[in-house]
């Protein structure tokens, strides 16, 4: 590549103009994000005046200082928008910019292929020419292409025809489009990258409640808690259905005053465990373990005996008290205090939490800042390496900007879930500001319209910062879609969840169809953040209760088809359904480990009352075919096959099953 070619002083704009670079987060002010084994488009407006042609290539240099050049394809005619893709292997922060240049050669070829047949300016135009040729030969001086080029094109004594043809060799084109004869290169401004690890946008999550599984209930109506010991007999059957994260709620002591009873009653019985967000108790706070779950060496066995199943542990990081927590005696300015000298509980109204403080950071912010990170870090020497942080957006947003800078400073491995169900202006901020996930609105997008929409918003438009974890349901989210929708809704909700996000996750008992919410709410009756929860899993396995067979299928087509485990890569097809909601993901054979394409269609009747038949008419290039091709589908599901087109017949009964997970088979396409 030739010199780069410097802005004239006083001007921001290069000498060809390069804009609107993409990725980028809003205003500019954080890095992007990405995480190994993601494929990334970049994308640049690149033009400049007249009519000579320019090209345009992606320069990435990683960590290590190993630079990679991707040529860019120009789009749309009249757009002048460039853009290509970047395959990230390497965690760490990778620098990247976008050069421009003039192409010579191409420029002097478009000319001379109208001028010299039409016999204008032919001498000069073929001068110009050879003086290009003699360029690339002093450029490579061992390469006889280019000197004999030189030398016959400047040979006056030959046809202008002839000398066009030495012009036209496919060898010299080869050559020159490998490296061209480039001028006025120009480079865009650098930007950065910062690429983590692949859990941090791309699991299985599973949430249980440790104390639920072993508990037993005695003669008198008291209870054994289960514990760390006994929750782990649990995981093998968690691993077995393909989930890779396995999230348990606090594990701290309880607290007893305004301790909650079943069905956030208002007052507890000597036997209800009361809820673990209510964190803190002569027993400790939060750098302590609830006795009835075990000793801080039992959570340390049940990490490793997690990861011996091939799981990994998320911890629940809530940052809220009880009022029995010692930092309420230590460290009262740590929380607000009314008029009448008592100190304000948790509210989102209507709902109250009476047996939760909330932390005030504006008092002593140093001091609470100080103490959250040591609890933090401590949890990470006990071997955490994921946090789903409740309600994040209820402390200030820069709080989380120095927390999580501190931690992946040492443990760039770490990651945290945002579970912040709030307005869109937080969840993009807490996103930028280094949330590794994010909870969504995906568990409210129930319609076809809805979730085209969302889904195109979160591939195409934050995909840079806002890594979505695709939750169907939570221990506080029973939404009506579920409650009435009944083994159809489940089945769909789920598919949808497992192949539109590299991210997803379940609550336990969501296998067991667990519909019945508690009257006035969007939660389960009976809510286990308030009461001991055991199943029989396997009786109800065996009874055919259990979905459970079906979201192991799902994770292991999320296992099997790499196009699933991307972000960016969705695209939204058409149906002549107001109910079936068609999308793809495509991944070139280029980005996979076996060479080969690999593309998945979903087809889903989000209405779980019916059966659906329509017309599904797909775009075919975003799944790396010609308008027009054939091809053969393969239910992934089902394991019927089909051959498609671009528009095709589809039936869905919901109450046989309600979306197609289709494997295009590159193979078998004429």
């Amino acid at each position: 590549m030739a010199k780069r070619t410097e802005s004239r002083a006083g001007t921001s704009t290069g000498r060809i103009p390069i804009a609107g670079l993409s990725p980028r987060t809003p205003d500019d002010v954080f890095d992007t994000k990405a995480f190994v084994g993601e494929v990334v488009p970049f994308e640049a407006t690149v033009f400049r005046e007249g009519h000579d042609i320019i090209d345009a290539a992606l320069v990435v240099t990683d960590p290590t200082g190993a630079v990679t050049r991707s040529p860019m394809t120009l789009g749309i005619p009249g757009t002048d928008r460039w853009s290509t893709e970047h395959l990230f292997e390497v965690e760490g922060t990778h620098t990247w910019w976008i050069e421009a240049w003039n192409d010579d050669w191409a420029t002097w070829m478009h000319a001379a292929e109208i001028k010299v047949p039409a016999g204008q300016d032919v001498d000069n135009m073929l001068a110009l020419g050879t003086e290009l040729l003699q360029r690339a030969a002093q450029r490579d001086p061992a390469s006889a292409l280019f000197r004999d080029g030189a030398k016959a094109l400047g040979n006056a004594s030959l046809s202008a025809t002839a000398r066009m043809r030495v012009a036209s060799d496919s060898r010299i084109a080869a050559a020159l489009a490998a490296q061209p004869l480039a001028s006025l290169v120009t480079a865009s401004p650098k930007k950065h990258v910062r690429v983590e690890r692949t859990r941090a946008a791309v699991g299985s999550w599973y949430e249980f409640f440790p104390r639920s599984e072993g508990a037993k209930i005695r003669d008198d109506g008291s209870w054994t808690s289960g514990t760390f010991r006994t929750a782990a007999r649990r995981l093998p059957a968690i691993a077995r259905m393909g989930f890779d994260v396995v999230y348990i709620p606090p594990v701290h002591p309880i607290g007893r005053t305004f301790r909650k009873g079943p069905n956030n009653t208002l007052e507890a019985g000597p036997n209800d465990p009361g809820s673990p967000y209510a964190i803190g108790s002569a027993d400790g706070g939060h750098d302590a373990v609830d006795p009835a779950l075990g000793t801080v060496a039992d959570f340390e066995w049940f990490v490793g005996a997690a990861k011996n199943v091939g799981l990994e542990l998320a911890l629940d990081l809530a940052l809220q008290c009880s009022p029995d927590h010692p930092w309420v005696r230590e460290h009262p300015e740590w929380f607000t205090t009314l008029p009448d000298g008592t100190i304000a509980y948790a509210e989102n109204p209507p709902k109250k939490y009476q047996d939760i403080y909330p932390l005030n950071f504006d008092n002593d912010y140093e001091g609470l800042s100080a103490e959250i990170l040591r609890i933090v870090r401590l949890w990470i020497d006990r071997g955490v390496t994921i946090f789903r942080v409740d309600n994040p957006h209820t402390k200030p947003v820069h709080f989380w900007e120095w927390l999580l800078r501190d931690i992946r400073e040492d443990h760039p491995e770490v990651v945290f879930l945002a579970e912040a169900f709030t307005k869109p202006a937080m969840m993009q901020a807490l996103a930028q500001v280094g949330f590794q996930q994010s909870y969504t609105y995906f568990t409210w997008r129930n319609e076809k319209w809805e979730l085209e929409e969302y889904l195109a918003e979160l591939s195409d438009e934050t995909g840079a910062w806002f890594r979505p974890n695709f939750f169907v349901n939570t221990h506080d989210i029973l939404t009506p879609y579920l409650q009435y929708g009944g083994v159809p809704a489940y089945k769909v909700r789920a598919a949808i969840a497992a192949t539109a996000s590299p991210t997803w996750g379940v609550y336990s008992g969501y296998e067991l169809i667990e519909n019945v919410a508690r009257p006035g709410s969007e939660e389960n009756i009976d809510n286990e953040k308030y009461e001991f929860k055991p199943r029989d899993w396997a009786a109800e396995e065996e009874a055919g209760a259990s979905i459970a067979p079906y979201l192991t299928q799902l994770n292991r087509i999320r296992g099997q088809h790499p196009a699933l485990r991307q972000l960016r890569n969705l695209t939204i097809h058409g149906s002549d359904d107001d109910a079936i909601l068609v999308y793809s993901k495509f991944l070139a054979g280029k980005h996979t480990r076996s060479g080969r394409s690999d593309a998945i269609i979903v087809v889903a009747n989000t209405d779980p009352h019916s059966a659906r038949e329509t017309t599904v008419r797909l775009d075919l290039r975003a799944l790396g075919l010609e308008p027009g091709s054939t091809f053969t589908v393969r239910d992934l599901i089902t394991q019927q096959t089909w051959t498609w087109t671009d528009d095709n017949y589809v039936r869905l009964d919901s109450f046989v099953e309600p979306a197609h997970v289709l494997s295009v088979d590159f193979t078998r396409t004429p």
